[in-house]
């Protein structure tokens, strides 16, 4: 992904083992990235125990925050397609104890099908 497409908001998906070396230290035993996404410097990370954020924040990406968010702890999530003269589509997550979703955009070039699949693949086991 080039740099004009961070900027214009596209999305894309990731290696898995390109994600992995990202977030190596965060793993626990026997967990495994499956599945990533990055949007300009943050990522959605999905391993086989639950959906890791990465924020990438200031001027030189150092500082991260980090979500850890175990799928059982999602209660819904919807998506809101792109439509013609709104460009962007939207990932909305509830988690439990939370009132307010975390919401993800990505431009309508990233198939937000796909990623719903993935996580409807591990929220509704």
């Amino acid at each position: 992904m080039g740099l004009f497409d961070g900027m214009m908001g596209n999305a894309s998906e990731m290696d898995a083992k390109k994600a992995e070396q990202e977030v190596t230290e965060l793993l626990a035993t026997a967990e495994n990235v499956e599945h990533a996404y990055k949007l300009i410097r943050d990522m959605m990370i999905f391993t086989n125990k639950r959906l890791i954020l990465l924020d990438k924040q200031g001027v030189t990406g150092k500082k991260i925050e980090y979500h850890s968010i175990p799928y059982k702890n999602i209660t819904h999530f919807s998506i809101e397609t792109a439509g013609t003269f709104d460009l962007d589509a939207e990932l909305k997550l509830w988690v439990s104890g939370s009132s307010e979703p975390i919401q993800k955009t990505f431009n309508k070039q990233l198939n937000i099908y796909k990623v719903q699949s993935v996580l409807a693949n591990y929220v509704c086991k």
